[in-house]
């Protein structure tokens, strides 16, 4: 059927071979669940009885993982949209190797730096938080202290920085360089751009803190404002702060991390790295230096932290559905075997690659984003969010230098600055995929895409969420702040009584479990491929092994977060790489203007663009001149 020696061709029939049964086998599981959960969800008085916590831990579990693993093993449209053509699928490629060749190709591939280093610390760490967990959380906490304190301008002005060089690319010459060249085309259409950007970039904390945040500054204002606690006014500052905290700053970390590698890579054929950023500085061949690995191996360390302890959080998230709908413990197991069966979701997903599972789950996770959205906006209490909303919107566009500018404070170090640290510690490996997927694009696509239109996603969202719990708040309806201190201050149970008190709450329960698996599996399955990359030698693919190893890695390290605890200390850890990101945000744009004025001289601006076609437009017919 091969040709001798043509080893790839036998591996992928096998693989095709093995996937065809996988997808047989899981469409009944998924339907036969499906029913069980359904049907308990929507009759809990008849089903919730018979069924114990851990089994509807299960069952839920086989249901959504079954489902999207199915569509994750579903075959590529057509052989044109294959991973091994050029471009973006090509950047993001999967090498897949034999099931004996396993070991051998993915030891063979690894950059010793890179994938020896985070490794190492990340062992260490948790080794240093079993023997000595008092002084691990005493240094964690007094190096926080430290950078948010006294260096928290640093995260103010790059953020800053960040959202005026966006303005200057969405209206000035250099938006209309197309990457990749003139006539370079885009590999995914504008509505799977957008939802591979966005799902990857906002994870699951758009549906932890939506409901959470703006609750958390109605009742504890920030200070300044002079607001009244649980005042009126008070309801509008609390969404303006969380729109602050989810919008255009936000999504601008990514895009000054994303675009210079995008550049590089795509127009002067630079690797696929986040050390590519130092371009200017090193040359394309310097790029294997110490400094670049360093760059690289802070990038898997802060993604591997960031996502693991999301996984973490978002499974007691999970489960605390689960105990709120059914009225069951689940055990202290359950989280376990919660973050068991999401490595084996997003596992699956990244390596069937970006064309295949990345691409279809973060479009099932965008459309259901959309209808919870709106079936929120049509059940709960229009009237408040979109008077409070509007309030809120209009106090976010005039205070918005004076919010970036906070006076340094205990509370701009909790909220603001934090905010910003998470953001570019999340930079490298969202700013990656952003880059490899923007070939074709023009600079002022990306920036509007990267920014635009992912922040008036995630700022709706606060609004519509966050209002609906401040109306529910306010009204006596639902008590969810009081919910959240018998929980012990936990935001993971926010969303549930506000969903409860509306009309078709056990629809709007269902939709939202849905929402925390799939969102975090969008991003732990990119997060896992772009991890693989940084961590494989420089021009090689990684193989199904490196996905195993660090989708396995990012697991361990989420059940460590939980038997172990720590998880805090991890994730401030994790969060403090975002320094030497925001540090380098600066130094990646200033290399990008030297490199824009170097080559793209001559570009029109979008103003001198929309004057030309005015004029165009007002000439006579047939007037040539």
């Amino acid at each position: 059927m091969f040709p001798p020696g043509d080893a790839y061709a036998m591996t992928a029939h096998a693989t095709a071979v093995l996937e065809r049964l996988a997808r047989s086998a899981l469409l009944p599981v998924c339907v036969l669940s499906g029913v069980v959960v359904v049907f308990g969800f929507f009759f809990p008085a008849i089903v919730g009885s018979v069924v114990s916590g851990r089994g509807w831990l299960v069952l839920s579990l086989l249901f959504f993982g079954t489902g999207l693993t199915y569509l994750a093993l579903l075959p590529v449209d057509s052989p044109d949209a294959d991973d091994s053509q050029p471009g973006a699928p090509y950047l993001l490629r999967v090498r897949h190797l034999s099931w004996r060749n396993w070991a051998g190709g993915f030891l063979a591939r690894q950059d010793p730096v890179t994938f020896g280093v985070p490794v190492v610390v990340l062992g260490g760490f948790f080794a240093a938080r079993l023997l000595a967990p008092t002084q691990t959380g005493v240094a964690v906490t007094a190096a926080r202290r430290v950078l948010f304190g006294r260096f928290d301008w640093v995260f103010l002005g790059a953020m800053f920085l960040a959202v005026g060089y966006a303005f200057v690319l969405l209206v000035g010459p250099w938006g209309s360089i197309r990457l990749g060249g003139p006539d370079a085309e885009p590999d995914y259409t504008y509505p799977t751009y957008f939802a591979m950007v966005f799902t990857a970039g906002i994870a699951a904390g758009v549906v932890f803190w939506g409901p959470a945040e703006s609750l958390f500054h109605y009742g504890s204002p920030p200070p300044g404002t002079g607001v009244t606690p649980r005042s009126a006014a008070a309801a509008v500052v609390a969404l303006t702060y969380a729109s602050f905290h989810w919008g255009v700053s936000a999504w601008c970390a990514y895009l000054v991390v994303g675009l210079p590698i995008a550049y590089y890579t795509h127009q002067h054929g630079a690797p696929l790295r986040v050390s590519t950023i130092l371009t200017p500085f090193l040359g394309v061949d310097g790029l294997d230096g110490a400094l670049a690995k360093l760059v690289d191996v802070l990038a898997i360390f802060a993604t591997i932290g960031g996502i693991a302890t999301s996984v973490a959080f978002v499974g007691q998230q999970f489960l605390a559905g689960i105990t709120f709908q059914w009225g069951v413990a689940v055990g202290g197991s359950g989280a376990l075997l919660f973050v068991a069966g999401l490595v084996v979701i997003y596992g699956v997903s990244a390596e069937s690659g970006v064309q295949r599972g990345i691409r279809r789950i973060a479009g099932v996770n965008l459309v259901l984003f959309v209808l919870f959205a709106l079936l929120l906006l049509i059940v709960g209490p229009r009237g408040f969010v979109l008077d409070v909303g509007a309030a809120a919107l209009g106090r976010y566009a005039t205070d918005f230098v004076s919010m970036s500018f906070v006076a340094s404070s205990p509370w701009a170090a909790d909220w603001t600055v934090w905010n910003w640290a998470w953001w570019f510690s999340w930079a490298p490996f969202a700013g990656l995929f952003l880059a490899a997927l923007s070939k074709g694009r023009r600079v002022r696509t990306v920036v509007f895409t990267g920014v635009v239109a992912t922040s008036v996603a995630s700022v709706c969202w606060h609004l519509l969420f966050g209002g609906t719990a401040l109306a529910l708040q306010r009204s006596g309806r639902a008590d969810v702040l009081a919910t959240i201190d018998a929980a012990g201050g936990a935001e993971a149970v926010a969303g549930f009584p506000v969903l409860a008190a509306l009309p078709l709450s056990r629809l709007l329960l269902f939709a939202f479990l849905a929402l925390i698996v799939v969102f975090i599996v969008t991003s732990a399955d990119t997060s896992t491929l772009v991890v693989s990359i940084l961590a494989t030698r420089r021009g090689v693919a990684p193989t199904t092994g490196s996905i195993v190893f660090w989708g396995v890695l990012q697991g361990l390290v989420a059940g460590a977060v939980l038997l172990v605890g720590g998880g805090e200390s991890l994730q401030v850890a994790a969060v403090l790489t975002g320094g030497p990101f925001a540090v380098l945000s600066v130094v990646a744009l200033a290399g990008l203007t030297l490199a824009f004025r170097r080559h793209e001289r001559g570009r029109s601006t979008l103003v001198g663009r929309i004057r030309a076609a005015v004029g165009r437009a007002g000439d006579p017919p047939g007037d040539d001149g």
